[in-house]
């Protein structure tokens, strides 16, 4: 047995990869940016182009997250470079960074989503926790909760929408 079947039908395909994999992929992606709003740019972009290659999907397998996360690295690091490169006067070889970002902003980026997310209420402090922290699908998050797909995957586009306003309030991303 497969560990991930995917669609055929390419709308089906989207939202299949959408609810396995986006919540975990925006909390990568957020790591890696450290900016909510842009994590989620990142994350549509990585789902995009995972969407134009359905045969790379065939072909992962049971890896289809790993991949995900290996582009939306590539994104980030690209766009790092390359605002670098413009802000900078070339070199001859731009250095190879170990991360796009300082583990000093990355840290304090961290307390300040773990401030935010005690402004969410109970349900939506519960999603994010299972779908973001532990990386669940949507279909283990719906037995880990006991409630419907359905109500995960709203649960989860509200409660990032709220974690959004709250770091906003907080002076953070939107920039």
């Amino acid at each position: 047995m497969h560990h991930e079947v995917m669609a055929d039908d390419p709308r089906m395909l989207m939202e299949q990869l959408h609810d396995a994999h986006a919540a975990a992929l925006w909390g990568f992606c957020l790591h890696l940016t450290g900016d909510p709003v842009r994590a989620e740019d990142v994350v549509q972009e990585t789902l995009l182009r995972a969407w134009q290659r359905p045969q790379v999907l065939d072909e992962t397998r049971g890896s289809i997250r790993s991949w995900l996360f290996t582009v939306a690295r590539n994104i980030v690091v690209d766009e790092w470079r390359s605002k670098r490169y413009r802000n900078e006067r070339p070199t001859e070889a731009l250095p190879e960074p170990a991360t796009p970002v300082d583990p000093t902003d990355t840290l304090l980026q961290s307390w300040v989503v773990a401030e935010a997310v005690t402004q969410l209420s109970a349900d939506h402090r519960a999603i994010l926790l299972e779908c973001y922290y532990r990386g669940r699908s949507v279909a283990e998050a719906s037995r880990e909760l006991g409630i419907p797909e359905g109500t995960v995957k709203s649960r989860t586009h509200y409660a990032l929408r709220a974690l959004r306003l709250a770091l906003e309030e907080m002076g953070v991303g939107g920039a």
